[in-house]
């Protein structure tokens, strides 16, 4: 039976997909299509899908968020696992669009869980962010810490959500698992992130805005160790056994951290672009930008103990690998 991926044209869903179908799974991808980033992008990735797995992909443009139009396109599909990736994504953006966050990440979010209580779906597994943590002055960041204090409307929203798939899988006994991903970075990635907005203004000559004044540290994930993380979970859905769970139910839900393990200075970034690129970067130091965070350092030990995740790709290969990929992607 298929497997219902949401934000199928997205960077994670893209790759997910990808996966899951090479091991000879059918998969049945959402999205709206929205215009936050480049649609051309999303087209050429659902193009790749149908060119590499024909009969394998279906694609449906449909908003989930939009129940009225979500519910007719389902009814006559077969589906068991969900993996509801699709959100409105952003930090900065949420600020000015707080609307659309609402609209996407909380009442999105609420209808796909509504979705699979309504099949009796054998596991929801849906993105969280690391955003949650906010604040969070203690690192690395783990699973059991408090996360009361997002710096954004979009980390609100996530936090949220894991309230709200908490009650379902209290209610319901929905099997349920939260993945709050780091930094992902890779191949078909997103253009509103820093890796691709550096790579473009470096290869064009053009200065980069380096904010924090350049003292941010994140722990970057490629894309294919983030994958192999989401598949895993997917694949081990938690037991509803009434013992406590990574993040601390004791319903059939958990909440992983996926990350590198490492955090990464946002300069040593630069100069693996610069390398890549073959151009020095003219940067423009500017301060922290509101909702940001400067670290972010994710603590794995709960997904390695339970699934054995273990990433392998370290920045050193994973960047020169992007900026491959961008430079194809772009004929130049």
């Amino acid at each position: 039976m298929a497997t219902l991926v949401t934000g199928g044209a997205g960077f994670i869903g893209f790759h997910v997909a990808r996966r899951l179908m090479e091991r000879g799974e059918e998969v049945i991808a959402l999205d709206n299509l929205n215009d936050y980033y480049s649609v051309q992008l999303k087209r050429d990735r659902l193009a790749r899908q149908q060119a590499d797995h024909g009969s394998a992909f279906t694609f449906l443009e449909v908003d989930f968020a939009d129940q009225a139009s979500l519910n007719p396109v389902l009814e006559d599909l077969e589906f068991d696992r969900i993996v509801h990736l699709g959100a409105q994504a952003g930090v900065r953006y949420s600020i000015e669009n707080p609307h659309a966050y609402v609209q996407s990440n909380l009442v999105g979010h609420l209808n796909m869980m509504e979705v699979a209580r309504r099949r009796r779906s054998s596991h929801f597994v849906y993105a969280s962010s690391s955003s949650v943590y906010g604040g969070n002055e203690s690192l690395p960041f783990r699973v059991e810490d408090r996360v009361d204090h997002p710096l954004s409307l979009y980390a609100a929203t996530k936090k949220a959500d894991e309230l709200m798939s908490e009650t379902y899988a209290h209610l319901y006994r929905l099997a349920q698992t939260g993945l709050r991903f780091f930094t992902v970075y890779g191949p078909w990635g997103r253009p509103d992130m820093a890796m691709w907005l550096f790579t473009r203004a470096i290869l064009a000559g053009e200065p980069i805005e380096v904010f924090g004044e350049g003292n941010m540290r994140r722990d970057f994930t490629y894309i294919d160790d983030i994958v192999t993380g989401v598949v895993a979970a997917l694949d081990n859905p938690p037991r509803d056994d009434g013992l406590e769970k990574a993040g601390g139910s004791k319903a059939p839900h958990r909440l992983y951290n996926i990350g590198n393990n490492v955090s990464e200075e946002l300069v040593r970034m630069i100069s693996l672009l610069e390398e890549a690129c073959g151009r020095r970067a003219e940067k423009k130091l500017m301060p922290m930008q509101p909702g940001d965070v400067r670290d972010t350092y994710a603590d794995i030990s709960a997904i390695q103990r339970d699934l054995g995740f273990r990433p392998s790709v370290r920045i050193d290969e994973g960047v020169p690998r992007f900026v491959r990929w961008y430079r194809d992607y772009h004929g130049i």
